[in-house]
């Protein structure tokens, strides 16, 4: 399977969004993430408000440890990039923190 990137989803509500921002912030002065919005709404299949990092296959080793070390007790969903969004985010997910279940249905099976 090639698995092309990662993807690391931070999730977070009003109660904790503050130190959500505040992961975000630390996570923006990583060398090998590249962090996109905080949303505020749900976006995609996520049930919370989220944030995704991105990273490399060669980045995993490192990526790892630091979202463990600085999540916070955010819940983290993460997932690799295969092409196939399905099998992404059903099959090939981990979790950290409470396991959400996700609105899989805008992907093709």
């Amino acid at each position: 399977m090639n698995f092309k990137e990662y993807h690391a989803h931070i999730y977070y509500d009003e109660s904790t969004h503050e130190k959500a921002l505040e992961v975000i912030e630390r996570a923006r002065q990583v060398e090998f993430f590249s962090v996109g919005r905080a949303h505020e709404k749900l976006v995609g299949p996520h049930p919370r408000w989220s944030c995704q990092l991105l990273f490399s296959n060669d980045d995993l080793p490192k990526a790892m440890p630091w979202i463990l070390e600085n999540r916070e007790g955010l819940t983290i969903f993460m997932h690799p990039d295969t092409g196939n969004d399905y099998i992404d985010h059903t099959d090939h997910t981990i979790w950290m923190g409470e396991m959400l279940e996700l609105d899989t249905s805008r992907f093709k099976k």
